[in-house]
């Protein structure tokens, strides 16, 4: 960083016409200041050109932010006058608010100029030459093209170059003046269109912001002072220009010594052109009244005349400028690697389909790893806080969730009498054989029947699962393809007929699933003959309660608790042994047929993603859009507007940030080469 240029505590004297009065700060950074103040036409105005020259190549649109002095004031606080004795050239005037867009005044001294130049630069590029006598009318012109011809405000800046022989090298931005009473023809809301414009230009901390006074007014009451102390409580951005003086003297000593309202960087009084007076006249006057008047006499010389306020802002300019430089080429260098960046993330343009094929294939290799990482892998690097992209996690919470809801107990009816069920089923399938023969067709009627409770639970599983792939997949594959938008729509196609695919191969799993549940009562799970004798156990125990009318009806039994026995006593005492041992045998097969349900549905579950993670979604993909002779692939080469669109933009950014880069580059080159390293 070069060693800051700072202000001397001394100000310029009131009738010196120097380029200003420069101290020098060592502050431990690399570049020396001696080298930037040694010669003001070899060190100084390169250092304006360089930021008028990136403003020139709207750097400020890429987010660098350029020093500037940014010129506020209340509506007919004198801000247009002030502007009109630095460039001694006349602005626009009339009723109302008078500078409707921003303003960028550079002012350019040409010793060797016979005569000025002037010349505006609007509307993106657009370039006219003017005269001092056509200025205001240009600027008026300007305006309405850009703002309308009524009495609107635009944020779309106008900038006027004038080059001529005796004015200081300043580029300043005047602003709308703040009112909050429209009048006739202005928006309602003018005032928040003005504070929006004015609080835009003078927030970033590489604005200094001179506000336009008039000795008239109470300085704590003027809006522009509200809206400077906003964004620079402490003042050390702020410059004071105190205008009208000569029409309240009174007191106008105490307000610039007193400073109620915070300026760090001090007031400069001025007198300004009054009526049919030439600037020279005007100058004349200025210095006659702050000479001789009884009050404004006792002001510090320091602090009065328009040569002041000159002198006073190129120093400033200067010091600011040299300060923020090290900064610009900072920001410059990031916004440069982070657009180069981007570009370089965009997709490649494509020549032929078979870039377009290769393209493809690769996008698809992409989405694939990724879902294989999400889906069978659990490795969530791509998508650490995003839980709905953490397949197996919420695969496994549905299946946790379908286990749950397949009943652990054989499902029964609450309501009903002990056995009763089984008694019915019993009594519709009895036939001709041996006594106490547990007939085979009761158990399966029976099982069908409880089966046929639960069917809809496998269904409801599958059905969940591949609604969450279908749009974990889509969203991968939106992510993966977003550089080819065009490409999108044929995928979500060939995506949605591989999920109905999957959906229909699922329903069909289940419809087996349950069939062969009914095909046999069948199963070597030991834990089956287990279950069983542990609840026959009871058997003899139960018999004795429903055939000794003496024992208690109710008893407790092992696999079926507390149950009452009363009701089988006399009508159904000889079904009752089958009945008890029917439904011993189904509680204990129960078990079997859930975990069949639990592990089959489960495994058929992983199988399947596993499937299309490794070869269905490819193979759809691929059907989809290399069918009819690459017809789905050819879409690839045309560019998408927004893409298109966004890498011009890129383009064209960049080469605007090396040419800000080479326009520093340059300046500070020539500061090292004339001081110390």
């Amino acid at each position: 960083m070069p060693k800051r240029l700072q202000m001397g505590a001394n100000q310029a004297n009131a009738g010196d016409e120097g380029k200003g009065l420069l101290v020098l700060a060592d502050d431990g950074s690399g570049v020396t200041a001696s080298a930037i103040a040694a010669s003001y036409d070899d060190q100084i105005r390169p250092l304006l050109d360089a930021v008028d020259r990136l403003r020139h190549l709207k750097a400020t649109q890429e987010g660098i932010q350029l020093p500037t002095i940014v010129v506020v004031g209340d509506q007919s606080s004198g801000k247009s006058s002030v502007l009109e004795s630095l460039a001694v050239i006349s602005l626009p005037r009339g009723q109302g608010i008078c500078t409707r867009v921003p303003l960028v005044m550079r002012l350019q001294d040409d010793p060797s100029a016979d005569s000025p130049k002037l010349q505006l630069d609007y509307s993106n590029g657009r370039v006219a030459a003017t005269t001092e006598a056509k200025v205001a009318d240009a600027i008026n012109a300007a305006t309405a093209e850009i703002a309308g011809s009524g009495k609107g405000i635009s944020d779309a800046p106008i900038t006027l170059v004038v080059r001529k022989r005796g004015v200081p090298d300043l580029t300043l931005v005047d602003l709308p003046g703040i009112t909050r009473v429209p009048v006739q023809g202005q928006p309602e809301d003018i005032y928040d269109q003005v504070a929006k414009i004015i609080k835009q230009y003078i927030a970033p901390k590489e604005s200094i912001i001179l506000n336009v006074l008039s000795a008239t007014v109470d300085f704590p009451t003027c809006e522009s002072i509200r809206m400077s102390q906003q964004v620079d409580r402490t003042g050390e951005r702020t410059l004071a220009v105190v205008t009208k003086v000569d029409k309240a003297p009174e007191g106008l000593l105490e307000k610039v010594t007193m400073d109620d309202v915070h300026i760090g960087l001090g007031y400069v009084c001025v007198r300004n052109r009054i009526g049919d007076e030439t600037y020279e006249q005007a100058r004349v006057e200025e210095e006659r009244l702050f000479k001789y008047h009884p009050l404004l006499s006792k002001i510090d010389k320091t602090m009065v005349g328009i040569p002041v306020l000159a002198q006073r802002l190129m120093q400033i300019q200067a010091a600011i400028i040299s300060k923020c430089l090290p900064d610009i080429v900072k920001q410059i260098n990031d916004r440069l690697s982070r657009t180069r960046a981007e570009l370089d993330q965009m997709p490649q343009d494509l020549n032929n389909v078979a870039d377009a094929v290769r393209v493809f294939f690769h996008i698809v290799k992409q989405v694939c790893r990724s879902l294989e990482k999400v889906l069978m892998r659990g490795d969530f690097d791509e998508y650490p806080e995003e839980r709905e992209f953490h397949g197996t996690a919420r695969i496994t919470e549905m299946l946790s969730g379908y286990a749950k809801k397949l009943p652990a107990e054989c499902p029964r009816n609450s309501n009903e009498q002990f056995l009763m069920e089984e008694v019915r089923i019993l009594e519709e399938t009895k036939g001709i054989n041996l006594p106490n023969f547990l007939p085979r067709s009761a158990f399966l009627v029976l099982l069908k029947k409880k089966v046929e409770t639960i069917d809809q639970v496998p269904q409801d599983l599958v059905n969940g699962v591949w609604d969450y792939v279908e749009n974990l997949v889509m969203k991968i594959l939106s992510k993966h393809s977003d550089n080819f938008p065009q490409m999108q729509s044929p995928c979500r196609r060939a995506v949605q007929t591989l999920m109905d695919k999957a959906r229909a191969r699922s329903a069909q799993h289940v419809k087996e699933l349950l069939e062969m549940e009914l095909v046999a009562d069948y199963t070597a799970n030991p834990d089956y003959m287990k279950s069983w004798s542990e609840m026959m156990e009871g058997y003899e125990k139960f018999m004795e309660a429903v055939e000794d009318n003496s024992k208690p009806t109710r008893i407790t039994l092992e696999g079926f608790g507390e149950v009452d026995v009363s009701h089988l006593r006399t009508k159904y005492a000889d079904l009752a042994g089958k009945a008890f041992d029917l439904r011993a045998r189904l509680t204990a097969y129960w078990k079997s047929i859930v975990l069949r349900l639990v592990d089959g549905l489960a495994l058929h579950v992983l199988l399947s993603v596993k499937l299309l993670v490794e070869k269905d979604l490819e193979d759809e993909l691929g059907n989809e859009l290399l069918a009819n002779k690459f017809a789905g692939v050819e879409r690839m080469l045309a560019p998408s507007p927004s893409t298109g669109t966004k890498r011009e933009r890129l383009k064209k950014s960049i080469v605007l940030l090396r040419e800000s880069k080479e326009v520093v580059a340059n300046i500070m080159d020539r500061i090292s080469a004339a001081g110390d390293i």
